[in-house]
């Protein structure tokens, strides 16, 4: 499919994971719980785990119609679970811990029914 719109999300996605994980690295270890940094943390990796994930898929050769809802499940877990893990960490406000797992459920879907679509391929 090699999308360069895919492609350029991608990379904004993993240099924002860079550049939190600098600031979590940096910026917060001495400011957050040992507990709410290794939270946010947590945040960081599954941000750049799905960012190359998003990244594979721009350059990879399979049909759109592959790849669309995988791409909508990571971007949608992107901002479920890693951008709750992070607001977490920062707030300590218990709701946003509960809304993390939705986000986990997002990334789930989106590798299963990415299994699913090239499963079916020729």
């Amino acid at each position: 499919m090699n999308s360069p719109r895919l492609i350029s999300l991608a990379s904004l996605i993993l240099g924002l994971a860079v550049v939190l994980g600098a600031f979590g690295a940096h910026g917060l270890e001495k400011v957050l719980s040992e507990k709410a940094l290794s939270t946010y943390q947590t945040g960081v990796t599954y941000h750049f785990i799905h960012g190359l994930a998003l990244l594979a898929l721009a350059v990879s050769t399979l049909p759109r119609k592959i790849t669309r809802w995988p791409v909508v499940f990571f971007c949608l877990g992107l901002s479920l679970f890693s951008g709750f893990c992070y607001i977490y960490a920062l707030t300590g406000v218990k709701f946003f811990a509960m809304v993390v797992p939705f986000g986990g459920l997002s990334f789930i879907l989106g590798w299963f029914v990415l299994a699913f679509n090239t499963f079916k391929l020729k």
